[in-house]
């Protein structure tokens, strides 16, 4: 069962890498993929944009896209030193690597997760970001475990770049500027439904992207839709109600280990 399961999330890898195909949807589906399939408590990925420096485009949880941001905004943590070294970090129990990344240790420790497992996404001597594993267990991860996620890491990274080789210019840094700009417009459109709708940001999220997919649009163009009121978004198809359920069921642990508001409100605006 677990092949047929693990060969099911190749085919459907491979068969989202067809021209001009949506990045953003691509990297929230194997951030949600590499979740089910490695018994990990959470997976976000970093991608460098045009100018080389990384953002956080995908997340399978919203705590999990605001540690990814703490990273960054604190330059320390097991995440960027997989990108620069091209090498996997993992550190098992993050209680006893706080010499190391303090501040980071500290953020993790506050959100719930004990330990960390960063992934190049490599190909050959080219880094373009790195898939980064969370768990609320201490450990290390299987071996087995390890070679799957690193192969679901290649799998995204070789499709990027393909679509430079298939439109024979830079499509990578057009593509992944598209992703990071798109990412303005959707914060904003999850800020928009969590109002209307009164739901966390979570919800709203799990309901855009449900909304995008039973309407068969991009992420990105109902996100702009909803921002400025061309869509007057309601949540009434089964797919939307399907996806909020999904979320409210599968985020009910996250959110018992949700930082406090005010960290995370600190976070979240220097995000947006």
């Amino acid at each position: 069962m677990a092949e047929i399961q693990l060969s099911d999330v190749f085919v459907e890898m491979a068969d989202t890498l067809v021209d001009d195909f949506d990045v953003t949807e691509f990297l929230h589906v194997l951030a949600d993929r590499c979740v089910e399939l490695l018994g990990v408590s959470a997976a976000g990925l970093l991608v460098t944009d045009q100018q080389g420096n990384l953002q956080v485009v995908a997340a399978s949880s919203e705590r999990t896209r605001l540690l990814e941001l703490f990273q960054l905004q604190t330059d320390q943590g097991p995440c960027l030193d997989c990108f620069r070294t091209g090498q996997p970090v993992s550190a098992i129990d993050l209680r006893a690597a706080d010499h190391r990344w303090p501040r980071f240790t500290a953020a993790a420790a506050e959100v719930g997760f004990t330990a960390v497992h960063a992934l190049p996404m490599r190909l050959r001597s080219e880094v373009i970001g790195a898939l980064n594993l969370f768990d609320t267990r201490p450990g290390a991860l299987d071996e087995g475990k390890v070679r799957i996620g690193q192969a679901l890491a290649d799998v995204a990274t070789i499709g990027l770049l393909q679509q430079r080789a298939i439109h024979h210019r830079d499509v990578l840094t057009e593509q992944l500027q598209t992703a990071l700009d798109s990412r303005v417009l959707i914060e904003q459109a999850k800020g928009v439904l969590a109002e209307r709708l009164r739901v966390d940001v979570g919800e709203a999220f799990a309901l855009l992207r449900a909304g995008a997919r039973s309407r068969n649009r991009r992420l990105a163009d109902l996100a702009r839709a909803i921002v400025d009121g061309s869509e007057q978004f309601v949540p009434g198809t089964a797919a939307d109600l399907s996806g909020l359920t999904a979320r409210s069921t599968g985020g009910a642990c996250a959110g018992s280990a949700r930082p406090a508001s005010s960290g995370a409100d600190r976070r979240d605006e220097a995000y947006g």
